[in-house]
């Protein structure tokens, strides 16, 4: 949503209508690496898109070429980093991951091979993944001396407990596509050449709901996870109230009793 999309030199953005666009994690040649630049351009991309999502209604989020999604932090950029420098590039992914996570959009992350470290927390800050068939994830950062840090022991446990998310992050180990889905962290697995086309028809599916309805049901759902019951319900109904008013429900009403799909314009 940049004024000027080139200018995100590690992401390649790819309108695929008036609705959808593919964001692509863009550094082939090192895996789809995350670097200091890759972390500002995302921050900048979701950042843009919060304040003005314009027409968008859905994002995918994939990476670039076959074999990654994102192998994970860039460790040659990071040799000989001092202490200092270290934390500063930090504060940069800790920014990016909360882009993510607050992107109105939803996000359906496409992870088409290696999702490690910080790939796999770039994973787990989307709205809900699919997955190709040679996907791997892990949270490895323990056998390097540190810990995940963008997230990854919050949202890896939210998906798929406390007792998993604790054996796959202090072991370190890799764990396959059909395990991701079978533990609720992966909501489909396809072969490769199916993964896009099927998040793409998920995405163009969101698109066709109405988008106020949309962002309001992310966000309730999001914000309710770490609520007590009662006061999740005090969101949600605050959520659903902004809706009442709009030309959206007047029209989605309308258009069913009217036999037609519904011509929802974000009003």
């Amino acid at each position: 949503m940049s004024s000027n999309p080139s200018a995100l030199e590690t992401l390649s953005i790819e309108p695929v209508d008036e609705y959808v666009t593919i964001v692509r994690l863009n550094r082939p040649d090192v895996s789809n690496a995350l670097n200091t630049q890759m972390g500002r351009d995302l921050v900048r991309y979701f950042e843009d898109v919060a304040l003005d999502p314009k027409s968008l209604r859905c994002i995918v989020l994939t990476g670039t070429g076959e074999k990654a999604f994102c192998a994970g932090g860039d460790l040659k950029e990071r040799r000989g980093m001092t202490d200092e420098a270290w934390t500063r590039q930090h504060v940069i992914f800790e920014r990016m991951v909360r882009a993510l996570i607050d992107c109105p959009v939803p996000i359906i992350g496409a992870v088409n091979g290696a999702a490690y470290g910080g790939g796999c927390e770039i994973a787990g800050a989307c709205d809900f993944l699919y997955a190709a068939e040679s996907a791997r994830f892990a949270l490895t950062e323990v056998t390097l001396g540190i810990m995940p840090g963008g997230g990854g022991t919050q949202t890896l446990p939210r998906a798929v407990g406390e007792r998993r998310a604790k054996e796959l992050i202090l072991t370190g180990k890799p764990f396959m596509a059909a395990e991701a889905r079978d533990w609720g962290f992966v909501n489909e697995v396809f072969p490769l050449s199916e993964l896009l086309p099927a998040a793409l028809a998920t995405a163009s599916r969101i698109a066709r709901n109405a988008p106020i309805s949309i962002r309001q049901a992310k966000l309730s759902i999001h914000r309710g996870l770490q609520l007590s019951l009662r006061d999740g319900l005090a969101l949600e109904i605050e959520a659903y109230n902004r809706m009442v008013p709009t030309e959206d429900r007047r029209e989605g009403v309308l258009a069913f009793n009217e036999k037609r799909p519904p011509n929802f314009k974000g009003r």
